[in-house]
């Protein structure tokens, strides 16, 4: 008899959305399957900035226990959230197709850049790419999900806040004053979503892994590879962002230092047949270039 796939999700409304999604698709192709929503320490503790917490996978680390438990059998993820290391016995089985990896400006109203500014984000990596452009304005860390980030922005006197775009596209609260970041190089993954099963749950495996999308899973893999190498984590401002074009990777990574002054940049492509180990090819050519000295900096102030 076919089991019933148990679905772990956070309790937020866009990880609800994620975790139906996939629902939807199982269930399309035949599959029973259940929605288990846990809490995570990551929605629980607003408090903090995430690197103080001093964990990695916060959001996804209630999930792995519950899955090891035996409690649920799957767990759905923004990817970019996900550890680049999977805990022992947890495996990732698919990427579903990857949505706009952007970063965007959400303002109140009609703001001059040229003046200092107060920007909000909990993000060490926008964080850094936003002084970087602009030394002179003010950054303050906002935490929560999508809809307590977009009613703080509302109820304090910030010029704007920062969201991943395809976040809030998701549950359909895109405000019509936003602006598009191109120049921002987004998280490693950003935009796309994963599925994790147990290694030794040969149904659960066979059946996510139809849904994989395998662009996404190479651009994905790219841009973890290179995060993983440069021990990124929660904890450095890392950007990475690959794409397929015309039959090449296109491949674009960044680290910057904490307060946005220093930047190491590298671009690159590859075929996709070939892109195994490029990401780690290109973060060791950031690592020689000066980023072992940064990551060292930023480990002293962030650990």
């Amino acid at each position: 008899m076919k089991k019933t796939i148990r679905i772990g999700t956070r309790d937020s409304e866009l990880a609800l959305w994620q975790a139906n999604t996939v629902k939807s698709k199982l269930e399309n192709l035949g599959y029973k399957t259940q929605l288990v929503p846990v809490k995570s320490e990551g929605d629980l503790v607003l408090d903090k900035p995430l690197y103080e917490m001093g964990i990695t996978g916060i959001f996804t680390k209630t999930l792995d226990v519950a899955m090891i438990n035996g409690i649920v059998d799957i767990a759905v993820h923004s990817m970019k959230d996900v550890p680049t290391l999977l805990p022992k016995g947890i495996v990732q089985t698919a990427v579903l197709e990857r949505a706009t990896s952007q970063d965007i400006l959400v303002v109140e109203t009609e703001v001059d850049f040229e003046k200092p500014c107060t920007i909000a984000t909990g993000s060490l990596r926008r964080q850094a790419q936003w002084l970087h452009r602009y030394p002179n304005h003010n950054l303050v860390d906002l935490r929560g999900n999508v809809n307590t980030r977009l009613q703080k922005l509302k109820d304090n006197k910030w010029e704007g806040a920062i969201f991943a775009k395809a976040g809030l596209e998701r549950i359909n609260v895109l405000p019509k004053k936003f602006i598009d970041l191109n120049w921002m190089i987004p998280a490693p993954a950003q935009g796309a979503m994963v599925i994790v099963a147990m290694e030794n749950d040969p149904f659960s495996l066979e059946a996510t892994s139809k849904l994989n999308h395998s662009a996404s899973e190479i651009c994905t893999h790219i841009e973890r590879e290179f995060l993983n190498t440069l021990e990124g984590g929660c904890t450095a401002p890392i950007g990475a962002y690959a794409q397929i074009v015309d039959d090449e990777v296109m491949f674009k990574g960044c680290l910057f230092s904490l307060d946005g002054k220093d930047m190491l940049e590298i671009e690159k492509s590859v075929k996709p047949s070939e892109y195994k180990g490029f990401g780690k090819e290109c973060a060791l050519s950031i690592l020689s270039n000066g980023g072992k000295e940064l990551m060292a900096e930023i480990k002293k102030h962030t650990n």
